[in-house]
């Protein structure tokens, strides 16, 4: 397969990017993270307004991108990332729906599995598994800043979508899933960064705060719902400088 020489959709020098990336799905929650906890921080993509800035947190170069929604979104700028700029790590900082009685909203999960129904991974190289699995490395980063912090971190599997869970009803998902797997929250874009992350020899996992569940009605405030993602925002950062 030949490549096109330079990325379709992120422009800027590789210079311009940092060797390890925090990515959340929003890219306005990129600006936020850029203009609330990086120094000096400079937008340096904005092809399609997928915003991607780089700064220096505690003195170390890192990006924050957004990957838009879906796992193809998330394909197309994980691969990007990876392969043009010669990313090292990435961490995906999301939300999802909780699936389990036993993590309240706003509770953060850490995948250390992600599942998914979807034949994106085949499609992208004939990758036969449902499951994929994250950076060991990252992962037990993540866990050591979280007992630091005394992050009540739940770890476990991640199921990935192609659907808006709530749209569907969390029910109608789980009932297909194998009865060896045990979710403890859906979303929609870890398993193609981590697929696109492992076929490429890179690191990568997920952080996802559950600001919905199957067994909630809480709804969280603007406020209760910024200050919850300011703490996973601040993990994912803490874990991937060091």
């Amino acid at each position: 397969m030949t490549l096109p020489e330079t990325p379709v959709h992120i422009k800027c020098k590789e210079s311009d990017i940092a060797s390890v990336v925090i990515m959340p799905g929003d890219p306005l929650r990129a600006k936020y993270i850029a203009e609330n906890f990086l120094e000096q921080a400079k937008l340096v993509t904005s092809v399609r307004n997928m915003l991607g800035y780089t700064g220096t947190y505690k003195g170390t170069k890192v990006t924050v991108m957004g990957s838009g929604m879906g796992m193809p979104s998330m394909s197309i700028y994980a691969f990007e990332l990876f392969k043009y700029f010669n990313v090292e790590k990435i961490i995906r900082i999301g939300t999802c729906g909780g699936l389990v009685p036993e993590i309240n909203v706003p509770e953060v999960i850490l995948a250390n599995l992600v599942y998914s129904q979807s034949n994106f991974a085949y499609q992208y190289n004939g990758y036969l598994l449902d499951t994929v699995k994250p950076s060991e490395d990252l992962n037990k980063q993540i866990k050591k800043i979280a007992k630091e912090k005394n992050i009540n971190l739940h770890v476990g599997t991640l199921m990935t979508c192609d659907v808006f869970g709530p749209y569907v009803g969390f029910d109608n998902l789980l009932e297909r899933i194998p009865k060896n797997i045990h979710p403890l929250g859906e979303e929609m874009e870890a398993f193609a960064l981590i697929h696109v992350a492992n076929s490429l020899k890179k690191q990568a996992t997920c952080l996802a705060t559950v600001v919905n569940s199957k067994y909630s009605d809480k709804v969280l405030t603007i406020e209760e719902r910024q200050t919850s993602l300011n703490e996973m925002i601040l993990l994912a950062l803490d874990s991937i400088v060091i």
